[in-house]
């Protein structure tokens, strides 16, 4: 079993920052060779997924927000990030950790709410 704890989030106005981070603890074969990543869920949208790094360091970003968001990986800590710039008031939403062991076999975090003001 793998819990998942997230950070960060909040209000913020268009065209600022924020960072998350999210704390992986539990079963070591499982995070281990997890991929991580981040997704979110608007009101009227189903969830996506935003950007994933697997623990060789791979990246991939959802278009609407390469350029704007950067994920990396503490694998020493067990720790994943997320740095979002250039915030859009359609950036909001509230943002979900997902560690990945398999296709069938994730883990969620309890999710922390992002908001963009215009």
């Amino acid at each position: 079993q793998v819990q998942l704890a997230e950070s960060g989030g909040g209000l913020v106005q268009a065209g600022g920052s924020l960072g998350l981070s999210c704390s992986a603890s539990g079963s070591e074969s499982e995070i281990e060779y997890a991929t991580m990543g981040w997704f979110r869920h608007a009101p009227g949208h189903e969830r996506e997924l935003i950007a994933d790094i697997t623990p060789s360091g791979k990246t991939f970003y959802r278009d609407a927000v390469k350029g704007r968001f950067t994920i990396s990986r503490d694998n020493t800590k067990h720790m994943i990030y997320l740095r979002m710039n250039d915030l859009k008031p359609d950036d909001t939403a509230v943002y979900f950790c997902n560690l990945a062991v398999t296709n069938n076999n994730q883990y969620w975090g309890q999710g922390t709410q992002v908001t963009v003001s215009s």
